[in-house]
């Protein structure tokens, strides 16, 4: 994470303005059958200084867990929770129960505003234990399937908004250029075009024209604008490290690769959020060579995307983006205001976020109208979201979080999502009588194949849900004997096919980047440290997939990872099937159905796939392009 500033001590006194009674009902802000635009300008026109930049304000969880009074004191208008931030008892109930309290919290104050709550349900709730956790957007990418991504957010909306949230800070809608980065997976392809088709994500959420009330649809956030896939890969240069790094562009090539996918999203799906990358812009064209962050970019976000583009949504930062702007603390929260930012996320420094702005204000050097703007922007999502007349959370899908209907969604979107790259003699499918012999990293273990923000952060190895791993789906889809040995070490019988299951163990932001100075090494599974991710099979997976193809009638390697990894040819030519599986979720039966012809395989590569790691970044209409398999590229079955 980003160095926190110092709190500020600020006293209550700071905001002794007096605010209008509004615990009558009759204001017309209060009068559901008003336009929406007359119940903001009336509310605006009640509301003090301190009023709005709480409005403006959002803080983590933890600091508001145990004592909520803050909520009221400094009236905030948002809180999140990140990764690994749950109620003590991770259960959809105690969720709801928590911002339950905290939405108390801020009803108490003078014109009893509602919260908005803010999560990371990227492919599922994955903070929640009990959500139904969905393959990540790489592998919805591969499925080429707008409705089932569209499905599958709506069964996401749902089990975030049954436990409390209204908000989430999803979909990422970067076209990923360079494998190396560690966020790979967040994207569903390299190519914009696939990712504006996956936009039907955006409906899922939020619903058509006056659906963000239902009880079933949260508030999207797209993200990260702009050019967080497109950052250059330099390990020597200082600053341009591939995660929060720099995209070194022009004009004509930034918005083909990074800024027109904005375009549908505001236009067509009326996303309603807005998330800036933490990375920056280097125009290359000007020949100056000085990167603008993304967070203090006003060209971009003030000018394009609210101006040109016209987003009329709210500017959400990212965690702590601001605190990477140049310059001292005042001018970082001046400039990022001014910017176009209308709420900062700031788990932290959330006081002295809330002072340093007063003063900005009070001495012009953020103007009251970019404050009126940002919270109009706010205020006007809360209404559409029905909050001033249901500000409690609606538990009426409480009881649909995690149902077997769920499941099944998540198990059609796994075995969608599957790429078959190699079909050597008609390996696949196998028979359902067939004798199976199963082994490799990943054939057992859910919290790899679930990746990145699911439970924690980073994910973990140990992590584990509801749900079925791949060899589970084995099982359950031959009616032969199976046999599990993880390091191939149990006897391998000769009228066996095999099924090698490798691949990644989990990461998310900076830990899987490849060979960048940003993190020398990541957490590793219950904290303990590892190298970072380097796009290559365990030295332990290889052995497994050699002896296993050696030894049995027939052999699949399937690979479970966020990204393209690199592939031995002593591996790739062992193999007489190959299978790109991806980050599955919850439901590695999905996988399994492929397999063995429950499903027919159909999915189709989002990226290009590398002979080698010298050839990153490759993507299609690359000069010489050359890759392993193309984008694109998939074997079918029947």
């Amino acid at each position: 994470m980003l160095h926190a500033r110092r709190l500020l001590t600020i006293t209550i006194a700071a905001f002794a303005v007096a605010a209008p009674a509004a615990g009558a009902a009759g204001l017309p802000y209060e009068d559901p059958s008003l336009p929406i635009p007359q119940r903001v300008a009336d509310l605006m026109s009640r509301m003090t200084l301190a009023d709005k930049i709480g409005q403006m304000t959002q803080t983590e969880r933890y600091q508001v867990y145990d004592d909520a009074s803050p909520i009221t004191t400094y009236r905030l208008g948002a809180i999140l929770s990140g990764g690994g931030s749950t109620p003590t008892d991770n259960t959809p109930a105690a969720w709801a129960d928590m911002i339950d309290r905290f939405q108390a919290a801020a009803l108490a104050t003078p014109l009893h505003i509602p919260l908005l709550y803010g999560i990371d349900s990227v492919h599922g709730d994955g903070n929640m234990y009990g959500a139904t956790v969905f393959p990540h957007n790489i592998g919805l990418g591969a499925s080429r399937d707008p409705g089932l991504v569209r499905a599958v957010e709506h069964v996401t909306a749902e089990e975030t908004r049954a436990s409390g949230p209204q908000w989430t800070f999803a979909p990422c809608i970067c076209s990923a250029q360079d494998d190396r980065w560690g966020r790979t997976y967040e994207s569903f392809g390299e190519d914009p075009a696939l990712v504006e088709r996956m936009e039907t994500a955006i409906d899922g959420f939020q619903g058509g024209p006056g659906q963000l009330k239902d009880p079933d649809r949260v508030l999207a956030t797209a993200k990260h604008f702009a050019g967080d896939g497109d950052t250059k890969y330099d390990p020597n240069a200082n600053g341009y490290k591939i995660d929060q790094g720099v995209s070194v562009t022009n004009h004509q090539d930034f918005y083909d690769k990074a800024l027109r996918q904005y375009v549908p999203a505001v236009q067509d799906h009326h996303v309603g959020a807005v998330m800036p990358s933490y990375s920056s812009v280097d125009w290359t064209e000007d020949g100056v060579g000085n990167p603008i962050k993304m967070h203090a970019n006003q060209e971009l976000i003030s000018g394009w995307l609210k101006g040109d583009t016209g987003f009329d949504g709210f500017v959400i930062s990212d965690w702590e983006g601001i605190h990477q702007i140049p310059g001292d603390w005042a001018t970082q929260v001046k400039t990022g205001v001014n910017a176009g930012i209308d709420m900062m996320m700031e788990p932290n420094s959330y006081q002295s976020f809330i002072s340093t702005l007063t003063t900005l204000v009070n001495s012009g050097d953020v103007p009251m109208g970019r404050i009126d703007d940002a919270v109009s922007r706010i205020l006007t999502k809360k209404f559409e979201l029905g909050l001033f007349e249901h500000p409690y959370t609606d538990r009426t899908n409480i009881d649909k979080i995690g149902s077997a209907a769920h499941h099944a969604l998540a198990r059609r979107a796994a075995a969608e999502s599957q790429v078959l790259l190699k079909n050597q003699r008609a390996a696949l499918p196998f028979r359902g009588n067939a004798n199976v012999y199963v082994a490799g990293s990943n054939a057992d273990n859910i919290g790899n194949q679930a990746g990145g923000w699911t439970l924690t952060w980073q994910g973990g190895s140990t992590n584990v849900i509801p749900g079925t791993t791949i060899l589970d789906g084995i099982r359950e889809n031959t009616s032969g004997h199976v046999t599990y040995s993880q390091d191939a070490s149990a006897p391998i019988s000769r009228s066996a096919v095999g099924v090698v299951v490798v691949g990644e163990t989990p990461y998310s932001e900076g830990f899987g980047d490849v060979g960048g100075p940003q993190w020398a090494y990541d957490p590793g599974d219950n904290g303990v440290p590892r190298p970072v991710k380097d796009m290559q099979l365990s030295a332990a997976d290889k052995a497994a997939v050699d002896k296993v193809c050696a030894q049995t009638v027939k052999c699949a390697m399937v690979i479970v990872s966020g990204r393209p990894l690199i592939l031995d040819p002593a591996q790739r030519n062992a193999a007489d099937a190959i299978v790109a599986s991806w980050l599955p979720g919850s439901e590695g039966a999905g996988v399994a159905d492929d397999l063995f012809g429950l499903r027919p395989f159909t999915g189709k590569l989002p990226v290009s796939w590398p002979r080698s790691l010298a050839q990153e970044p490759i993507n299609k209409g690359d000069a010489n392009y050359d890759p392993l398999y193309p984008f694109g590229f998939g074997l079918t079955t029947k």
